[in-house]
C-alpha cells in the first residue's frame, strides 16, 4: 500500500462527558483527521469535540447509521487525492480503548486485509460493560452470519477499520441499529478479506441509548435480524 492515510469517524449523541477522552486517546501518529458526527445532541458534545481538535459535522436525524453516513458523505466530498486509505470507526462513549487503533490498522496496512473488527468477545471485557441481551444478540447474529454466509465473526463491535475503497463499494445504507451488522454481512457477501483482533472493552460513560432501554434493545435486535435476512 502506498501512502496510507487514516481518518476516524465517531458518531456521537450526548457524549460531552466522554468525547474529548476518545479524541485525545487516538494515536495521532496513525490518524490524519478525527471527524465527530454530532447526532442531534442536546448537550455540549459538539463544542467539546471541537475544543479537542476534531472536525465536527451535524446530523440532525437521530440514528447511529445516519451519523456514520454523514461522516462518509464528508469524506466523499473531498478531492480524490485527499480521500483516506482507511476509515476507522469508534464510539464516542469511551467504552473502547482508542489507543488500540494500531491493532486494527496494521492488518490492513501490512497484510492487505479489507475489514478488521475489534472483537470484545476475544478480548478483555470489563464485567458489566455489555448487557446480557447484547451478548446474546452478538452470539445469535454472528452465528447466523456463519450459517448463511460462511464467514467467521465473534462480535458486531463498533470499533472497526475498513479500507475506504471497500467502504464505498459496499454502499452502506442503514441509518440506525443495523449499521454494524450490515457492514459485516456485506463484507461476507462480497468476499472481503476480514479479520478480528481482540480489543478491551469497559463500561461506557453515561447511559446507553440502545441497550440501556427495553425499547432500544428490542428495536436493535429486530433490525439486526432483519438486516441479516434481507441481504441473503
Amino acid at each position: 500500500m502506498a501512502k496510507t492515510t487514516v481518518d476516524v469517524i465517531i458518531p456521537a449523541y450526548n457524549e460531552e462527558a466522554s468525547i474529548a477522552k476518545v479524541v485525545n486517546d487516538l494515536p495521532r501518529d496513525w490518524v490524519r483527521e478525527v471527524i465527530v458526527c454530532n447526532n442531534a445532541s442536546t448537550d455540549r458534545t459538539a463544542a467539546v469535540a471541537r475544543e479537542a481538535g476534531a472536525t465536527v459535522l451535524d446530523e440532525p436525524q437521530p440514528g447511529y447509521g445516519a451519523a456514520c453516513l454523514k461522516g462518509i458523505e464528508y469524506l466523499r466530498a473531498k478531492p480524490q487525492e485527499a480521500q483516506p486509505t482507511i476509515v476507522l470507526f469508534v464510539d464516542g462513549d469511551y467504552s473502547d480503548y482508542p489507543e488500540e487503533a494500531p491493532q486494527l490498522l496494521r492488518p490492513i496496512v501490512e497484510e492487505g486485509m479489507d475489514l478488521v473488527i475489534g472483537s470484545r468477545a476475544l478480548g478483555n471485557m470489563e464485567r458489566g460493560a455489555m448487557m446480557p441481551q447484547q451478548i446474546f444478540g452478538n452470539w445469535l447474529a454472528t452465528n447466523l452470519i456463519r450459517l448463511f454466509y460462511r464467514y467467521e465473526f465473534t462480535d458486531l463491535g463498533p470499533f472497526r477499520a475498513i479500507r475506504y475503497d471497500q467502504l464505498i463499494a459496499i454502499d452502506m445504507q442503514d441509518r440506525d441499529f443495523g449499521w454494524t451488522v450490515e457492514m459485516q454481512v456485506k463484507a461476507a457477501k462480497y468476499r472481503l478479506q476480514c479479520r478480528e483482533v481482540p480489543v478491551r472493552y469497559r463500561k461506557r460513560i453515561g447511559v446507553s441509548k440502545v441497550s440501556g432501554t427495553i425499547r432500544g434493545t428490542i428495536l436493535a435486535g429486530h433490525k439486526i435480524l432483519w438486516t441479516i435476512f434481507k441481504l441473503l
